[in-house]
């Protein structure tokens, strides 16, 4: 009852899973390695002012974000990267809100 285990083989393979199941959860695109340059997806964005009598030209060929207000602000997903979203807000910082839709509340 004296016998010595050799721990490393355990180890290396508690150590081999954990990077394995990083890597799938990585490729799967259930884990984003946030990169500073992520943030600046949302600077893309221009408002069109619409006037009365003019026309204005967009494409037919939708973005790859889509906006929904949440709790009165209006937040962006990216249809194309799953799981990375972000709040809209102008060159102040200040979130831009939502107008007319009902802020969903929790019942107790």
């Amino acid at each position: 009852m004296s016998e010595e285990r050799n721990l490393i083989p355990l180890m290396l393979t508690g150590i081999g899973t954990i990077i394995g199941t990083v890597g799938c959860l990585w490729y799967y695109g259930y884990l984003h390695f946030a990169k500073p340059e992520d943030a600046l997806l949302l600077s893309d964005f221009t408002l069109l002012k619409t006037v009365p009598g003019e026309d204005y030209k967009v494409s037919l060929t939708p973005a790859a974000q889509v906006a929904q207000c949440v709790e009165g602000v209006l937040v962006m997903f990216d249809t194309e990267h799953k799981g990375l979203s972000g709040v809209l807000v102008n060159n102040k910082k200040q979130a831009v809100r939502c107008m007319g839709q009902e802020t969903p509340t929790m019942r107790e």
